[in-house]
């Protein structure tokens, strides 16, 4: 494991400019209907240090600071998002209220 500094070094900033170039908007805000400009590059997964969970692109997404700072540090604690999506669903598999629908396919009154 590298230090913090290592990683987050000049490799990774043009890495991060690069990926905010090609995914200019917040993937949180957008799932909400949003359009807010990204300006952080968030690890999906913590990486804890690993450099190769921390260099993997598809670890990575476009976050406006907001939500960088407060809903996505809400969603590790709480291990699901609360964001639903125009249709009025949560946008994350991993609520809950997915699993309630799961169960009613199962039992073959589903959705």
């Amino acid at each position: 494991m590298q230090n913090r500094d290592k990683l987050y070094g000049r490799r990774w900033r043009e890495a991060r400019a690069s990926f905010l170039t090609m995914n200019p908007l917040c993937r949180i805000c957008q799932a909400q209907g949003k359009l807010v400009a990204a300006t952080v590059v968030d690890h999906i997964l913590k990486h804890d240090g690993d450099t190769g969970l921390f260099w993997r692109v598809d670890n990575w997404q476009p976050l406006c600071k907001v939500c960088h700072d407060s809903t996505k540090q809400a969603e590790e604690r709480r291990g699901f998002a609360l964001g639903h999506g125009l249709d009025g669903r949560p946008i994350d598999a991993r609520h809950p209220w997915h699993r309630g629908a799961q169960d009613l396919d199962d039992e073959g009154g589903g959705m």
